[in-house]
């Protein structure tokens, strides 16, 4: 007992430890300044990792940036007693390790730790500053971090280039003095797959870089490590990383990015470079020989960079091998990889990191029982929309390899494609992912981000959360919006930022705009569609004032980063509710079908206008195409060529569309395009419990704006399931009615796959007052119907009939069986059903 109380208090006081504040505008003793008058030279040992004096030279920048003035960059050490920035590693400068020889620096808490460093002042000249301040990593990608961070905290942004975030000038700084040590991240590899890069994302590169060379790709290495990523897998749909442009991989190990190859493209080859350099079929019954050949050369070509191969075999053009489950067929591709990496390497396998993806039906090969050497890594994924399909069992002996997972914010496919514009939810990023990590998939994290922007903001919060999951929980969730805001745009519109992204967040993630259209929600009355427009335009003008208030240089990051997304997602809900009018009142031949139509048409155009503005207006179109992405017209799960008006109906002689005015900005309710009542419904948020019953070790706790409308509901730890008693947890609702008889009662929850692959799915149970509670499973039905419904409406709806008996007072119990189960809101019909 008393070494497991031990073991929590050091975890207990780690915890700080990633979020230390060293920088401060205020002069204190012993603190070592950086001053526009007096600023401090930066050295890196030559002989050093070139990583080191390329960090001293983005310091160098970013101090510039800061103060107006540019610091010194040396490969010499300067005089004694001259003010300094030492950048090194532990094993690689001089300066360092005659530092620790001296007894003026421990770095015991860093040495041996991956990617761990530690900042530290040091005064030599027994005044009252103090002269050095050393940024030191175990390793090089520790040091880089090291020197981020104090870029980050003197007011540089790490999407400074990538959204023209402005830094936050100031011509004195001070950082305090003392020890930060920073331990290796929570997540060993952390990072970001480029994916569906066509027409933005290419089409951008083409324009600026001339393609997706190294001159694009220096600048996302030097992304990721402002992020504290490490990891990536390139752009690949025509594109192939190592062949396109030699430099790619020289440059990417000489900034420390791990490099790989998605899911379907093993061995380091690129599916394009099949297509230019394969003979024969991609079909390892038939062409065996080819392959082993072709993989080699993959092997061949990685030479000492620091790489994950991915192992196994998908069809060609990422579509599944077989009709059945070859599980002997792939066993033998993965050992024979394995005897090739090898034989190339000159090493055990096991010495190379390798990864098998579980990706869409390769995850049946492992349910069927396919098993892989214990050193490779197995990467989990999800369903392609946010849901974790598999998780580790917590009884399962623990694998060399470990687990990772793959994760999506784009994505192309059904029900529909969702690439245009971030849809993401930071509180379903952040339950999904620490449900991840505590059962153990914390090896590999890495994010599908398709174009990377517009997706800065969940980019940002998925690697912050990979660097350290201490830091953020269900208690102190919101508090991201407000850091990032403050990271972005400053203390002084912070809070009025961060209520603007915190609510996109939450609406934003209702519905993908691909999927959106005229039948979304019901007008009128009784309907969705009038309250959710009405939400975006209030959203709207609370952002376009906001955008008043700020300086003119942060307009263009405040443009992509808070403004853009809110006016494109209120237009388009405008768009689709302009349709729903003109069609209602069509059907009733009313003349005011006309008018909707036009604002339709204008609403329409207006969506063209904001693609214009991106591309050609922002930041003197430095990020042109980067909006070319379709979203208007989808059919079917592929996108239309290019965007379409949907269909409206004129009536009589219509009005020429052209010459209508732009719309006004509220929503002009015609009473007459009412749709019929909807039956009366109590409808009870989670959050709204009359009275929480924890047990067993189980707590319940809300899940702040998980919801399409709010909190979520879901137990504590994660990891843990009870048989149902009477002693269970649950939730209780207190509820009156005016009838009796059975009544309905639906529970809405977030759309949670049966990651423990339990036989009947995840389950809950539902009683009334002193009932037998009735036994409901989640998501047992994981069909492609079902599913589809899900994912697309972003929850799951599970109805159960129970007797109420009298009317009067009740109480509805809500009862946690398996863990990982969101309730989101509960819905009981107050009128006796048909």
């Amino acid at each position: 007992m008393k070494k497991a109380l031990f073991a929590f208090a050091i975890i207990l006081n780690a915890v700080p430890v990633f979020c230390q504040q060293f920088v401060s505008q205020t002069k204190q003793q012993k603190a070592f300044s950086i001053t526009a008058s007096d600023l401090p030279a930066i050295y890196a040992d030559p002989q050093d990792d070139w990583l080191c004096m390329k960090a001293a030279t983005l310091l160098q920048h970013d101090i510039a940036l800061v103060t107006g003035s540019k610091p010194t960059l040396l490969s010499q050490l300067p005089a004694a007693g001259q003010k300094t920035i030492i950048i090194g590693t532990i094993q690689g400068c001089a300066a360092i390790r005659k530092l620790i020889a001296q007894k003026q620096m421990n770095v015991g808490s860093i040495k041996g730790q991956w990617e761990a460093f530690q900042i530290q002042t040091i005064d030599t000249r027994s005044s009252a500053q103090s002269n050095t301040l050393v940024i030191c990593g175990n390793d090089k990608r520790g040091a880089a971090y090291g020197v981020f961070e104090l870029s980050a905290q003197l007011g540089v942004s790490p999407w400074y280039w990538w959204a023209d975030v402005p830094a936050r000038q100031q011509s004195a700084v001070y950082i305090k003095k003392g020890v930060y040590s920073y331990p290796s991240p929570s997540v060993k590899y952390r990072g970001i797959f480029i994916n569906d890069e066509a027409p933005a994302f290419s089409g951008w590169t083409k324009e600026k870089f001339g393609g997706i060379n190294h001159l694009v790709y220096e600048k996302v290495f030097e992304l990721l490590l402002r992020l504290k990523a490490n990891y990536l897998w390139p752009a690949m749909w025509g594109n192939a990383f190592n062949d396109d442009d030699t430099l790619n991989p020289i440059l990417a190990n000489k900034w420390g990015i791990v490099m790989g190859t998605s899911h379907h493209e093993p061995m380091l080859r690129a599916q394009t470079e099949w297509k230019r350099y394969g003979k024969g079929a991609w079909d390892y019954t038939k062409n065996e020989s080819g392959l082993k050949t072709f993989w080699t050369n993959g092997i061949r070509n990685m030479g000492t960079h620091e790489s994950i191969i991915t192992v196994g075999m998908r069809g060609d053009g990422d579509e599944p091998m077989t009709d059945g489950t070859a599980t002997a067929l792939l066993e033998r591709i993965v050992a024979d990889q394995r005897q090739i990496i090898e034989k190339v390497t000159g090493k055990p396998a096991s010495q190379t990191p390798q990864l098998w993806a579980l990706y869409k039906e390769v995850q049946d090969y492992y349910d069927k029982g396919m098993r892989v050497p214990d050193d490779v890594t197995l990467l989990l994924c999800d369903d392609n929309w946010g849901n974790i399909r598999r998780l580790p069992n917590p009884a399962d002996k623990p694998r060399k390899g470990g687990y990772g997972i793959y994760y999506h914010f784009d994505y192309v496919g059904g029900p529909r494609n969702y690439k245009w514009i971030n849809t993401n939810n930071i509180s379903r990023i952040w339950e999904q992912m620490h449900l991840a990590h505590a059962y153990g998939a914390d090896k590999i994290w890495i994010v599908n981000v398709g174009d990377l922007k517009p997706m800065e903001l969940p980019i940002s919060f998925f690697l912050d959360y990979a660097y350290n999951t201490r830091k953020w929980n269900e208690d102190n969730i919101t508090g991201f919006f407000t850091e990032w805001a403050t990271q972005q745009f400053g203390a002084d519109h912070a809070a009025a930022i961060a209520t603007l992204l915190q609510k996109y967040s939450v609406y934003a993630s209702r519905k993908k705009p691909e999927l959106l259209n005229e039948k979304t929600y019901r007008i009128g009355a009784n309907g969705e569609f009038d309250k959710i427009v009405e939400e975006w335009i209030q959203l709207r003008q609370q952002a376009e004032q906001v955008e008043k208030t700020i300086p003119s240089n942060m307009k263009d990051a405040y443009f992509q980063l808070v403004l853009h997304p809110i006016q494109a997602f209120e237009n388009l809900h405008q768009l689709y509710y302009a349709v729903a009018q003109n069609r209602l009142l069509a059907t009733q031949n009313n003349t005011s079908a006309n008018q909707w139509a036009d604002k339709a048409l204008q609403y329409y155009i207006a969506d063209s206008l904001l693609s214009i503005k991106y591309n050609k207006e922002l930041a003197n179109g430095k990020w042109n195409h980067m909006m070319d992405q379709t979203h208007i017209g989808y059919k079917y799960w592929q996108e239309p060529k290019q965007n379409r008006m949907p269909e409206v109906t004129y009536l009589n002689k219509p009005v020429a569309a052209g010459n209508s005015p732009l719309p006004d900005a509220g929503i002009t309710t015609d009473k007459t395009a009412t749709s019929l009542p909807a039956k009366d419904k109590l409808s009870l948020p989670a959050s709204a419990y009359t009275k929480a019953i924890h047990t067993s070790g189980i707590r319940w706790k809300p899940i702040p704006d998980i919801g399409k409308n709010g909190s979520g509901m879901t137990s504590f730890p994660v990891t843990a399931s009870v048989p149902l008693s009477k002693g269970s947890p649950c939730l209780e609702y207190e509820v009156h009615t005016t009838a009796g008889d059975s009544l309905r009662i639906t529970a809405f929850f977030s759309p949670t796959l049966n990651f423990l692959h339990s036989p009947g799915g995840l389950r809950f149970a539902v009683s009334v007052d002193n009932g037998t509670p009735q036994v409901i499973s989640l998501n047992q039905e994981e069909n492609t119907h079902a599913w589809d419904l899900w994912v697309a409406n972003n929850n799951i709806v599970k109805t159960s009939r129970q007797f109420f008996g009298l009317p009067g007072k009740h109480t509805i119990r809500y009862w946690m069986i398996d863990p990982g189960v969101i309730l989101q809101k509960l819905e009981i019909d107050v009128n006796k059903p048909e």
